[in-house]
This record gives C-alpha cells, structure tokens and sequence, in this order.
C-alpha cells in the first residue's frame, strides 16, 4: 500500500485553534444511517418521528445544511467517504460487487498512522472476505457486520463478519432472535470500552432504516395506531418482500431505534469520561428511498428537495450532517458550508497530522468545525455520476448546478440547470436562458473524470 507520511502543517501559525487539535486530537465517532433523509430528524424539520438523540446532537454541535452523500446509492458514497475521491475518480462507482484495491488509501489507514485503534461496523460493501476491499485489508483493526450488501437487506441473518471470520446465527431467519442492528450497537459499545485508553476511531455504518423494513415491536409499538397502514408490499419471494402491515410505523420505528442507540452511545462516552475528548459526527449514505414499502412523501423525508435515492436532484444527495465535540465546536451552531463524504478523509488528515493522499477530491472542513470560517478552503465544484437508470451526473460549482440524466443512451438526455440560491427545489430549470452557463459548466463535467471499466458512464464507454 502507499506509504504515508507525517506532515507539518505550513499554515499552523495563522490557525491556533487548529494547532491545539493537532497536538490533542480526539477519538472519532462517524455514525451513518442508511437510506434516512434529512427531513427524518427533528432538527432539519421532521414532524412525525421524535429523534431526541439525533436532536441533542445538533443542540450541542455544528449543524451542516449543505452536507452531500458521496453518491445516491450505498456502496459508491462509502468508497468517496474511505477514499476522499468523489465518483468521478473513486473505485467503486456503483452497487454491483467491484472492491477496493490494495493501492487505495482509506480513512482507516491514515487514522492508524497516526496510531489510532480502528474499528469499522455495520455495512461495508466495498469488498468480499477473500478481496483486497475486505475492511481488514483497508486499514480496520477491527470489523463486525456486513459485508455484502445484499446480506445486508435482512435484519435477522444467518451470520455476520466478526474480524475476517463468520458469527452464526443458523436459526436466526425463523426465530428472529438476533436483530443485527442491535448487534452493532452491543459491538461499538464493547470497542468504546474495551478502548478507553487508547485513542480510537469508530466507522458506525448502521443498515437502518434500509429495507427490508423490519425493526422489533418494541421500537413501532409508539406509532401503531398513528401511522400503521394496512397494506403489504413486495412480491412473495422477491428481494424486499415481507408482509409488514405497517410498514410507516416499521420505518419510523427503525428511524427511532436508530436514535435510541445513537443516544446509548452518548451515554456511554459521557460514563468513561470521554465525552470532551471525542468527536461525534452523524450523517445519512444517500437520500430516502421508496423502495420496500418506505414512504418518503409522507415523512417529508427529503424536505423541500426534489428527487430521492438514485436521483442526482438535492433529495438524493443531500444529507443531514451534524459534528459535536464539547468545548472545541461550538454548541448550537449551524454551518451553510458546502462539503460532502470525500471531505471527511483530508479533515482527518488535518485533525491528526497525517498527509493525505495527493490524488483526492476533497477538502478538510476542520476550519469550519473549529469556528474558523474565514479560514476555510472552499470547493470549486462537487461532481456526482451513477450509472444505474440510463446514467446520470451532475455538478454544483457556487449556487449553480447541473443535471444530466440517460447519459448512457444513445441520445443523452439534455444538461438541465438550477440556481439553487433560489430554487433548493430545482423546480425551475435556466438552461435555456444561460446556454453560456451551461456550456461552461457541462465542460468542466466533462473534465471532472476519468472513465471506469468497472462503471462506464457513457455509451460509447460500454
């Protein structure tokens, strides 16, 4: 793997506060839902499902309003978050099985430099147990959950992947005695403890509220009644089928056990005494789904932004992102800063000294979390492609952005353009008024990849 080395940070003179995070960096918490938008939390707006825990986060950190998920599906957003590349450069671009490889850098690896104990739970997807993208093999001294993500749609599995071996849970299916996500959270809580001494990072990548939607009674018992609806969903035998009766009060019931664990872990740093000293960053892979019987429009789960998971729209890639560390991020703050998941490698990198790779997309947002905005390194532009649904891509430079859809097609589909200072809904589309604009934007796009063997964009690619 490429050697990393320690660096010196030139502009450590003009930025104090940060010089004090170098010399004592914090363990690191980066909790991820699954398939949960930003409209499913009380503090972006969320009316229906109560998520005190998530809220408390925001109330005691730095809360992002223009945050991006690294793509609009599961496995290319958490190999721009490993590998600080967005989908235009990264390794895996989509959801079919392609691994990381021995020359990518990770997250994990750089943290491990700089001599923390890693530990990676939940969903990976980005590499079998017998590939080079096995979380092991990528820079984690410790791993439990899924490794494939089809595994990863049922919640009572036969087994998990516990550090390069499998748990089993033969009769798990039937007697629903296991429910994984509360077998991560039993995990993370063990890592924190077992850790406590050590300086840690922890990559918590939960499955819910991904479908199948299926959550233990206990946690829908406060919202059937409220929201159960009387219907099934799925095709007997097909990939996301279950007779689930109430499907809104499952998925609400997910988002609330979701908050339930996040505030377990709270908890739990609060009693070892390691509250001050961890930062605590919470987000969602992509935006919300209708599949499997989730009902986005009727959680508002997206808020005001058109479109949901597979869609380059804001509702597939925007997502919440609050960061919290006690008495180095301010309480009770809110950022409009745009970043997105290939940052969260290069503020790493920032927060623990470590040089970055040279070859990312990314910029570190560790001036922004420290309250030293007039410091922070702004993004040319933020690029996005996906290959499922006739291809797509898109850009954001500033507050304009483009969309392209059917880029796969003989004949693509045309590049739309929205001001999104005024329009965050991307109801209106200008490219017919600034053809300039266009041109100019649909050029830097063009320039803004290389092409993937694995995940070919365009039609002549395939």
């Amino acid at each position: 793997m490429r050697v990393l080395h320690f660096a010196v940070f030139l502009v450590a003179a003009c930025l104090p506060s940060i010089v004090v995070a170098l010399e004592d960096p914090p363990n690191v918490i980066y909790i991820m839902a699954d398939d949960a938008g930003i409209g499913d939390f009380g503090c972006y707006g969320g009316k229906i499902i109560r998520t005190p825990n998530v809220d408390r986060l925001a109330a005691e950190g730095l809360k992002f309003t223009q945050h991006y998920s690294g793509s609009t599906v599961c496995a290319p957003s958490r190999s721009v978050l490993m590998t600080g590349q967005h989908t235009g450069h990264t390794r895996v671009r989509g959801n079919k099985k392609v691994s990381l490889l021995e020359e990518d850098v990770t997250v994990a690896e750089l943290m491990k430099q700089a001599g923390y104990v890693t530990a990676a739970m939940g969903k990976w997807g980005l590499g079998g147990s017998d590939s080079p993208g096995a979380p092991w093999k990528q820079g984690f001294d410790h791993y439990f959950g899924y490794l494939s993500q089809t595994n990863a749609h049922h919640y009572y599995p036969e087994f998990l992947w516990k550090d390069g071996g499998k748990v089993l849970f033969p009769n798990n299916p039937k007697a629903r005695t296991h429910y994984s996500h509360d077998l991560v959270t039993q995990e993370a809580l063990a890592f924190i403890k077992s850790n406590q001494r050590n300086r840690f990072f922890l990559y918590l990548p939960y499955t819910v509220p991904h479908v199948d939607l299926d959550v233990p009674d206990d946690s829908k018992a406060e919202y059937l009644g409220k929201l159960g609806m009387e219907k099934t969903y799925g095709k007997p035998g097909g990939q996301h089928y279950r007779h689930e009766k109430n499907p809104r009060a499952t998925f609400a019931g997910m988002i609330g056990r979701l908050d339930r664990d996040i505030g377990t872990i709270m908890q739990s740093l609060k009693e070892l005494g390691l509250d001050e000293s961890t930062l605590v960053i919470f987000c969602s892979d992509n935006g919300a789904t209708s599949a499997g019987g989730a009902d986005p429009e009727f959680f508002n789960s997206n808020g005001p932004y058109r479109g949901i998971k597979r869609d380059l729209y804001e509702g597939g890639i925007i997502t919440p992102m609050i960061a919290r560390w006690p008495g180095r991020i301010a309480a009770g703050t809110t950022t409009d800063h745009i970043s997105g998941f290939q940052d969260f490698l290069p503020t790493m990198a920032q927060l623990t000294g470590v040089d970055p790779p040279e070859e990312i997309d990314g910029i570190s947002y560790l001036p922004t979390l420290l309250g030293n905005p007039g410091e922070q390194e702004v993004h040319e532009y933020l690029y996005w492609e996906f290959t499922e649904k006739g291809g797509k891509r898109a850009l954001r430079r500033g507050e304009w952005k483009i969309v392209q859809n059917n880029v796969s097609r003989a004949n693509p589909g045309t590049v739309e353009l929205y001001d999104l200072a005024n329009d965050r809904a991307e109801a209106n589309d200008l490219s017919a008024k600034h053809p300039d604009i266009v041109r100019e934007l649909t050029a830097v796009m063009d320039a803004a990849r290389t092409p993937s063997k694995d995940f070919p964009l365009f039609h002549h690619e395939r």
